[in-house]
């Protein structure tokens, strides 16, 4: 397991169809060492920090091994930072990411914390309307990580599993509860209550408990 590419890139505005589009969804890969902070790599933002950044979600990766299969549905071409990822992984994908899973990289340890979720911006960087529909349907979501301590991480770095994550419940696995099996109540309250879930999917999962035990 390794990081392949690291990129990052802050909010600028973007020339979509002629409309403005505010994003810090493009993302360029980098050379050398980059610092791993609490919050974001350096050089990185995002200009929505209601569904992006913070501490849950400080560095957001994706598996390279998915851009085959995209270029293959889309006819075109696929490459690190394609989706916005920081860190463009291989040989770790949402069935072997496990929540609350903790990597060393580098100098840094990091944690699984949530599955990403596909937002409007990514079907309009691509021009690709069914995109974040597709993502949803294959679960090639790529998933956040969160930063226990803070480094400095290199491109090519090894990601070493320190620690698996309790219940050893997959990204693959949340997903399909998320998205696919939304009235698997005894699923939910097994996530809803990990330790090592974002705060803002506990919320939706405590929010739909509560939907389901109304009268």
């Amino acid at each position: 397991m390794r990081i392949v590419s690291i990129n990052v890139g802050t909010p600028k505005t973007l020339d979509i169809n002629g409309q403005p589009l505010v994003s810090g969804i493009d993302k360029t890969p980098v050379a050398g060492p980059v610092a791993v902070g609490k919050r974001h790599l350096a050089g990185d933002g995002q200009a929505d920090l209601v569904h992006h950044g913070g501490e849950d979600k400080a560095i957001c990766a994706y598996p390279s091994e998915h851009f085959a299969y995209w270029e293959r549905h889309y006819g075109r071409p696929f490459a690190a930072g394609a989706f916005g990822e920081n860190w463009t992984l291989a040989g770790l994908t949402e069935d072997e990411a496990c929540l609350g899973d903790i990597y060393a990289a580098g100098t840094a340890l990091v944690q699984v914390s949530q599955p990403r979720q596909p937002c409007s911006k990514l079907a309009l960087f691509h021009q690709l309307p069914g995109l974040p529909k597709a993502v949803i349907q294959t679960g090639k979501s790529g998933f956040y990580l969160r930063v226990l301590n803070e480094g400095v991480v290199e491109p090519g770095a090894t990601l070493l599993l320190v620690e698996r994550g309790q219940g050893a419940l997959s990204i693959a696995y949340i997903n399909r509860i998320y998205y696919h099996e939304r009235d698997n109540v005894t699923a939910m309250e097994q996530l809803a209550y990990h330790p090592a879930l974002s705060a803002s999917w506990r919320e939706a999962f405590l929010h739909r408990l509560a939907a389901q035990t109304e009268p």
